[in-house]
């Protein structure tokens, strides 16, 4: 008979990795001194690989609004949205969200991960989901979770797309899959592509717009409004937990939908409800994009210089204005080699290996915020000359 727990055993790269000091992962912030700054193992370093694009975590008027719902509201709710733990400040967010995305409704969660996981709820068995090759393991799991057939198209690649939607069972409901902005790479998705395939074939579009809103768009509301396309996108989601600063998810979409999940989203009806807290930063982050434009406006800026140092530095990064940049390296080892030289000139970027990013596509991922300054940049930028010359990885 064998042991369940014989599983559980991490690979020998882990102590290798471990004994040579380059181990990137589980390191302990025990301050943030500044927006764009942490403390760790008594130094200060840039944080690079943050995903709190606009800086409003630490913004006074987000935290002010946590504080004050805290008092007056508590810790927790007490229990499932379903149950006993709905607040009319969680009514009150999903209404400015849904107005804010200029969808019909929205459903708060309590997390980016279960708002996507709520989705699983609107496939089954019979339907067929066509997802871009890059999304997020949270939509991967959606898809698992309600059983429905999965097919991968190669990033952006409409002609793939289009062959995959002819192939599906004429009888088979179909939904097409992509992030609005994709976290390991900051592309942007093909939408105006996906649009027109998906009124080709009859086919349903979900967004998520997780690491888009508050940062795509003249307003801010992500890829469909930078496309001018919101109206191609069947349901979106978004999380909290980048640009607004806070911790939580939404679903948005057709009234009819979002009433739909709310009884039969696993992930919303047996999970605790938002905490009070996270429901109230939300509400005021929202204020802040809405009111403070110059913030979107001066993250790109930020993201334009660097890409384009890293560039000219022989680094494989594609110059843009989008916040995400990735390094890539290729081997495990050396990206975390790369990142270990990066955090010992004071930069704490992300290395990101299998899963998250395809075998072999190994990468360091360099996060722009609208809270770092010019000092913070030459900082990041110094550091990547450095590591350049100890010649870890080639000029492309």
């Amino acid at each position: 008979m064998s042991d369940v727990f014989a599983k559980c055993r991490l690979p020998g790269t882990y102590q290798f990795v471990k004994d040579l000091g380059v181990y990137p992962y589980y390191r302990a912030i025990e301050e943030r001194p500044g927006g764009a700054e942490v403390l760790i193992d008594g130094r200060v370093l840039v944080q690079a690989g943050s995903n709190d694009y606009l800086g409003l975590s630490g913004d006074d008027r987000v935290k002010e609004a946590a504080v004050e719902a805290t008092r007056r509201l508590g810790t927790g709710g007490g229990g499932s949205r379903l149950s006993n733990g709905s607040l009319a400040l969680h009514e009150e967010l999903e209404a400015r969200l849904a107005a804010f995305l200029g969808r019909a409704a929205a459903m708060v969660t309590s997390s980016g991960y279960l708002a996507n996981l709520a989705l699983a709820a609107l496939v089954g068995p019979e339907d067929t989901v066509i997802g871009d090759r890059l999304i997020h393991a949270c939509l991967i799991d959606a898809v698992r979770l309600g059983g429905a057939r999965l097919r991968r198209y190669r990033h952006n690649d409409m002609d793939h797309l289009e062959r995959l939607l002819g192939a599906c069972d004429p009888g088979a409901g179909r939904l097409i899959v992509t992030e609005g902005m994709f976290s390991t790479s900051g592309g942007v998705c093909d939408l105006p592509g996906i649009a027109r395939l998906a009124r080709a074939h009859g086919a349903r579009v979900a967004l998520d717009s997780a690491h888009d809103v508050g940062v795509l768009g003249a307003s801010g509301r992500g890829a469909a409004e930078h496309h001018g396309l919101e109206d191609a996108v069947d349901v979106q989601t978004v999380t909290f937990s980048k640009a607004l600063g806070t911790v939580g998810g939404a679903v948005a979409g057709p009234e009819e939908i979002i009433a739909y999940l709310r009884h039969y989203a696993r992930s919303m009806v047996f999970t605790a409800a938002l905490p009070p807290a996270c429901a109230a930063a939300a509400l005021a982050a929202l204020d802040v994009v809405a009111a403070e434009p110059e913030r979107r406006h001066r993250l790109r800026a930020a993201a334009r210089r660097l890409s384009g140092e890293l560039a000219a530095m022989g680094y494989g990064v594609v110059p843009s204005d989008r916040p995400v940049m990735a390094v890539p390296v290729g081997d495990d080892l050396l990206c975390f080699r790369l990142w270990r030289e990066l955090f010992d000139e004071g930069v704490f970027a992300t290395a990101m290996v299998a899963p998250g990013v395809p075998p072999g596509q190994a990468l360091v991922r360099v996060s722009i915020t609208a809270a770092h300054t010019e000092a913070h940049l030459d900082r990041i930028a110094s550091a990547f000359a450095a590591a350049r010359r100890m010649r870890l990885i080639p000029e492309t």
